[in-house]
């Protein structure tokens, strides 16, 4: 064996969405803030995301996340969140999954019954509150950023179609939230390839046609993710969702990002408020606890903080390697599991 590089990850799951941590052999990329380390990633160190996420060793349905000193000197820890295709300023499963991560590892330290947190990501400072007994993270609640809807049943034309009314919001990245039922859909397991396929189209004609950029940081921008939920019967009850993510998959977790643009669009309409919540459900049944904290403001947009819990398990420690040998080193791609 004769590798170049090592790279330690601990795998982690949260609802059943596979999202592993970086523990060892990647430096923390240069900028002032955790956006421009991200950016930085994107734009000159691409070439790790695709070694441990792409083919052979990556699969389209795993997130890595790369943990590095903060930039902020409120926050205990920056987070990078690695997708399949990009780099998503923030997500909810990511953060469940490395908080997990780092206090069941010792990388920070535990303390019982409750530790608290911020974490430094891209789209802003966390705060997270991680009950633990015993050494194990029972429960992972954090306080996201501000949230808010841009479209209420804006009108979309979708490729194969039609014409459907979608809700837009952001979560931490935008959303096409769509009305499943109206589209036939229970959100079930054996609908999850057609959800994909329908879901993708929905992404990207929203993506052309109803443009939509960060009142405070206009590089996040564009609609990147599609959500298909069914009917929410008011505070208090389970709703069941699934988030199509690129580059052709379903999020197995109810999508914690997903969950809190869902959370605006609601408060948006008038049928949930501050201080209540609900269950989101996803295609396989795992469940996370959302809620609106407060009502805010983003740029001159009403908006919402809200929160979002869940619990994730270590499934294992990984060691990758390069090979200078190894024709596929720098990963590739099949368009029957990566669509495009």
């Amino acid at each position: 064996m004769r590798w170049e590089r090592t790279v330690t990850v601990i795998g982690c799951h949260v609802g059943g969405e596979d999202n592993h941590v970086i523990v060892g052999g990647v430096l923390p990329p240069p900028g002032a803030t955790m956006f421009d380390k991200k950016r930085h990633l994107e734009t000159h160190g691409d070439e790790l995301r695709r070694w441990l996420l792409l083919e052979p060793r990556g699969k389209p349905t795993l997130c890595m996340n790369l943990v590095v000193p903060p930039t902020r000197p409120d926050c205990d820890v920056g987070l990078i969140i690695m997708e399949a295709t990009d780099y998503p300023p923030m997500s909810g499963s990511n953060t469940i999954c490395t908080v997990t991560v780092l206090l069941e590892t010792g990388m920070l330290p535990m303390r019982e019954p409750v530790t608290r947190l911020t974490l430094d990501t891209p789209a802003g400072p966390v705060p997270v509150e991680a009950r633990c007994r015993a050494g194990k993270v029972e429960r992972v609640q954090f306080t996201n950023v501000p949230c808010f809807a841009t479209h209420l049943g804006a009108t979309l034309d979708v490729e194969g179609l039609g014409r459907i009314a979608v809700d837009v919001a952001y979560g931490g990245a935008f959303f096409a939230i769509v009305d499943a039922p109206s589209l036939g859909f229970a959100i079930e397991p054996k609908e999850a390839r057609d959800l994909v396929v329908l879901g993708t189209r929905i992404t990207a004609a929203a993506a052309r046609q109803l443009p939509v950029s960060h009142p405070e940081n206009p590089d996040i921008r564009g609609v990147t993710f599609t959500e298909l939920a069914t009917l929410f019967d008011g505070p208090g009850t389970v709703s069941r969702n699934a988030v199509v993510v690129a580059p052709g998959r379903l999020d197995r977790s109810p999508c914690g990002t997903g969950t809190c643009a869902r959370l605006a669009v609601l408060h948006a309409r008038g049928q949930l408020a501050a201080g209540q919540g609900f269950v989101h459900e996803s295609i396989i049944g795992s469940r996370f606890e959302a809620g609106i904290v407060r009502e805010t403001t983003v740029g001159e947009r009403p908006a919402i903080v809200p929160t979002i819990a869940g619990q994730a398990w270590i499934t294992g420690i990984f060691q990758h390697g390069v090979d200078p040998s190894d024709p596929f080193r720098d990963g590739y791609t099949l368009p029957d599991l990566w669509l495009a």
